[in-house]
């Protein structure tokens, strides 16, 4: 039942992106009901699936590499619908389906191994500490999503090609905008998935109490040097894509380590 979720919603994410490719390629791409309609679909697939594996596993299903992935798709899509309309940036899933469908892809192919038993059944602190800073992940791709479309409208712009994306794409000050409001979400509640873990008392691995605090003080020294104009709007975005993409790649040590606590 399970896999049959996970394999609808990686489905519907399918859709949605090959619906944009479609679209973009044709030169008529504007958004509308089908990126939004796929894009629901997966969620409320994920929503169930992690629900039905969090009862199976008798605690907040996030205690392997697969789990996290999971859980991270659905943040991504949960931040996304959140606000997607509140920023008018309805191109924002066409540009989110394809990173909530690769990290699905990854998380069935079986490099991130099998869903394990639940650890934290006995430590809602933990959970809640992992949760939260799932959930700024999943704020951390949507900035990065808008960080790219920041890059790619600024280049076109410069080099002054306009195609179909470039006219469907949102202002580039709103675009600016949103990748710094969602950076400061993300960072919020990264530091408190930070205070969380500390409340719970528990020891932490050195290496990923570093590697964790390394990506949280990344975040911060970019909202800290745009909080003091000395990082304009094309260095934010391209900085929230290449710190979101150091974090992804230092995450499977992070959870390797603490599957060993």
């Amino acid at each position: 039942m399970q896999g049959h979720l996970l394999t609808g919603a990686t489905f519907c994410l399918l859709v949605s992106f090959g619906y944009t490719m479609f679209a973009l390629g044709a030169g008529r791409f504007r958004p509308g009901a089908v990126n939004l309609v796929a894009m629901l679909g997966g969620f409320l697939l994920l929503t169930i699936d992690l629900k039905l594996r969090g009862h199976a596993q008798g605690s907040c299903p996030i205690n392997s590499l697969f789990d996290v992935l999971v859980f991270m798709s659905w943040s991504t899509l949960l931040i996304y619908l959140i606000v997607g309309p509140a920023y008018r940036l309805s191109l924002l899933g066409a540009f989110t389906s394809p990173l909530v469908f690769l990290m699905l892809l990854a998380a069935q192919s079986g490099i991130a191994g099998a869903p394990a038993a639940g650890r934290f059944a006995r430590e809602p602190w933990v959970a809640l500490h992992a949760a939260l800073t799932l959930i700024a992940y999943g704020a951390f791709a949507l900035a990065a999503v808008a960080g790219m479309m920041y890059w790619v409208q600024d280049r076109q712009l410069k080099r002054r090609t306009a195609g179909a994306l470039l006219y469907s794409l949102p202002p580039i000050t709103d675009l600016g905008v949103a990748n710094a409001r969602l950076l400061w979400l993300g960072f919020s509640l990264l530091t408190a998935g930070f205070a969380a873990g500390f409340l719970s008392g528990t020891h932490t691995n050195s290496v990923k109490f570093l590697a964790s605090a390394a990506v949280w003080a990344g975040y911060g020294g970019i909202l800290a040097l745009r909080r003091i104009r000395r990082l304009p709007p094309r260095r934010t975005a391209v900085a929230s894509i290449v710190i979101f993409v150091l974090a992804l790649g230092v995450l499977p040590t992070i959870q390797f380590l603490s599957a060993l606590k």
